[in-house]
């Protein structure tokens, strides 16, 4: 019976549907949706699951913000988007801002938020109140005049072995979905390859087999 159980539980886990409903970006406060600006690279993010990498390269003297939200839904088309919430796990590097919302429909504000490019720290989409769950991370930071800065947005169903992190959970689907980040700033030219996030790349890509490539509509 142990065996059948645990046999049934992750057929159940990776036969659940995650689509990508909504992404947008902020850098230095131009807002794209569902469009990926000059500076990032989306060749290891799938747009419709909305799982794998982004890599975003900054540089110019000054200070800047770099900012991605998302609104993924998990299993919407059996048990809706409304039996969501979120969590964090850990504590956000210095420069990093984070916040968990519903996406706006009804009541969030965390787009507001993210294209002001102040996320607020809060998570509005706890466990004992469920609904659609957006999520958004941002980096501010300076750069001198030979620096480069490099981030990666990280998307998975296996959690990060350290650091911060913020967790999208359907619990009806058993299906947690993982979102974090890293910035490494470096002198010169751009590096190739970038240690940080080709090491955040290695580590996340290998839980995103065997997922459908379906997209949903609200």
């Amino acid at each position: 019976m142990a065996c059948l159980f645990v046999v049934f539980w992750v057929c159940s886990a990776e036969s659940a549907v995650v689509d990508l409903v909504e992404y947008a970006f902020n850098v230095d406060g131009v807002i794209s949706n569902n469009s990926a600006p000059g500076s990032v690279n989306l060749a290891s993010f799938d747009t419709t699951t909305g799982l794998g990498m982004i890599q975003v390269t900054m540089s110019g003297t000054g200070a800047h913000y770099v900012g991605l939200f998302v609104d993924h839904e998990i299993d919407a088309a059996t048990n809706t988007s409304s039996n969501e919430y979120g969590s964090t796990s850990g504590a956000p590097a210095a420069g990093l801002s984070w916040e968990i919302d519903e996406p706006g429909y009804v009541y969030g504000d965390i787009y507001s938020n993210f294209s002001a490019g102040s996320l607020d720290g809060t998570n509005g989409v706890l466990p004992s109140l469920p609904d659609d769950v957006s999520m958004a991370l941002g980096w501010n930071f300076a750069l001198a005049a030979d620096e480069t800065a490099i981030m990666g947005f990280l998307f998975n169903t296996t959690a990060p072995a350290a650091g911060f992190y913020l967790s999208h959970v359907d619990p009806d689907s058993e299906l947690t979905l993982y979102f974090n980040s890293t910035l490494v700033i470096q002198g010169g030219e751009i590096p190739v390859p970038e240690p940080g996030t080709m090491l955040l790349l290695g580590s996340g890509l290998a839980g995103l087999v065997g997922y459908g490539r379906r997209r949903m509509k609200k």
